[in-house]
C-alpha cells in the first residue's frame, strides 16, 4: 500500500467513533422514510402507531407491519451484505475497481435461477432464495479452483481473470436457456432487475442468519486484510498466511453476497461504491472501513429504494434500476474528484 494514501476525513479514534454514530443516526433516518414513504404516504406518527397501537383494521398499520417493514428489513440486510463484500473483495484483490462480480457470484446465482425456473418450475421468491445461494456458492468455488491452477495459487490478477471468463460463460448459459424458453424469461426478469418489493418476513428471516453471521466474520478480516493491504512479501514476512487470509476473505464475501443476491436480485454498483465513500470517511483502516461500510450500503439502498417510490408515484422503479442510474455517475465523479489509490 503506498505510502500516499489517503487518510480520510476522519483520523482520531474518537471522531471515528462519532462520524460511525452519525451514519447510524443517518441510517435510521432512511429506515424510516423506507417506512413511511410510499404509493401511499404514511406520517410518522402513524408509523410509531402501527408498533405501539397496532390495529388491523387501519389499513396504514397493515401496510406498516405486513408490506413496508419486512420490505425495509430486506433492504436493510442486502445493503449491509453488499457494501461488506465489496469491501472484502477490494481488500483482498487489491483491485479499487473489485465488486461482487469479480467472482462470478451473480452470474452464478442468475444460472441457478434460471435453471430452477425451467427445470423445476420454482416461480416463488422464496424458492429462488436457496437457487441463488446455492449457484452463487458453486460459482465462487469454480473461480476459485480455475484461479489456482498453475504457478503462483491463486493470486489476485488470476481470480480476477478467472472470475471474469467464469461470469461470462455463466452468463452465456443463462442467455441460452431465457432466448429458447420465453416462460422462464417472464419469471426470471421479475428478479433479475434487482428489487426488495414484494419480499416478506419470510425470506428476511432466511437471509438474515446468513448475513449476521457474515458480517461478524467479515469484521474479524479487518487486522488481516490491513497486513495484505501492504503487499503479499510483506504479509508473509510478518508470518500472515496470506493465501488462507484470501481463501477465508473470499469465503466470507461469498456468504454475505450469496444472500443478497438470492434474496434481492443482481443490484450492480452497490459493492464496488461503498468501499469507497467508507475510505474517504475512515481512511485505510479495513476494521473502520468495513464498520462504515456496513452502513452505508443499507442506507444507499434504501434511499435508492424510496427514490424509485416518488420517482414513479402511484407505480415505483425497482432499486436495482435506481443504484445503477445513480451509481454510475456518481462512481464516475468520484473517480474524477478523488485518485483511486492501489489496495
Amino acid at each position: 500500500m503506498s505510502a500516499d494514501l489517503p487518510r480520510g476525513l476522519v483520523r482520531s479514534r474518537r471522531t471515528r467513533v462519532l462520524a460511525l454514530a452519525l451514519t447510524f443516526a443517518v441510517l435510521l433516518l432512511v429506515a424510516l422514510a423506507s417506512i413511511a414513504i410510499g404509493a401511499r404516504a404514511i406520517s410518522p406518527g402513524t408509523v410509531l402507531d402501527a408498533f405501539t397501537h397496532y390495529d388491523r383494521t387501519l389499513d396504514e398499520h397493515l401496510i406498516v407491519r405486513t408490506l413496508r417493514v419486512p420490505r425495509t428489513l430486506v433492504g436493510l440486510l442486502v445493503g449491509l451484505a453488499l457494501g461488506m463484500a465489496g469491501t472484502l473483495f477490494q481488500g483482498v484483490t487489491r483491485n479499487p475497481l473489485a465488486d461482487p462480480g469479480i467472482l462470478g457470484v451473480n452470474a452464478g446465482a442468475s444460472l441457478a435461477v434460471v435453471m430452477a425456473i425451467y427445470l423445476l418450475g420454482v416461480g416463488s421468491l422464496l424458492g429462488y432464495v436457496w437457487f441463488g445461494f446455492l449457484g452463487a456458492a458453486v460459482a465462487s468455488v469454480a473461480v476459485y479452483l480455475l484461479g489456482a491452477l498453475g504457478r503462483g495459487g491463486a493470486t489476485p490478477i488470476k481470480l480476477a481473470l478467472a472470475g471474469s471468463a467464469v461470469a461470462a460463460f455463466l452468463s452465456a448459459l443463462s442467455s441460452a436457456i431465457l432466448v429458447i424458453d420465453a416462460a422462464t424469461l417472464n419469471q426470471y426478469r421479475f428478479w433479475a432487475v434487482g428489487s426488495v418489493a414484494g419480499r416478506d418476513g419470510t425470506i428476511a428471516a432466511q437471509v438474515a442468519p446468513f448475513v449476521v453471521v457474515g458480517a461478524v466474520l467479515a469484521l474479524v478480516t479487518g487486522r488481516m486484510l490491513n497486513t495484505l493491504a501492504l503487499g503479499d512479501d510483506v504479509a508473509q514476512g510478518l508470518g500472515q498466511r496470506v493465501g488462507l487470509i484470501r481463501v477465508y476473505s473470499g469465503l466470507v464475501a461469498v456468504l454475505l453476497v450469496g444472500a443478497a443476491v438470492a434474496a434481492a436480485g443482481p443490484i450492480s454498483f452497490l459493492g464496488l461504491v461503498v468501499p469507497h465513500l467508507a475510505r474517504m470517511i475512515a481512511g485505510t483502516d479495513y476494521r473502520w472501513i468495513l464498520a462504515f461500510a456496513a452502513l452505508i450500503g443499507p442506507i444507499l439502498l434504501l434511499g435508492c429504494d424510496v427514490l424509485g417510490r416518488i420517482a414513479a408515484r402511484p407505480g415505483e422503479i425497482q432499486v436495482g434500476i435506481v443504484v445503477a442510474v445513480i451509481g454510475g455517475p456518481f462512481f464516475i465523479a468520484l473517480v474524477r474528484r478523488r485518485r483511486l489509490v492501489e489496495l
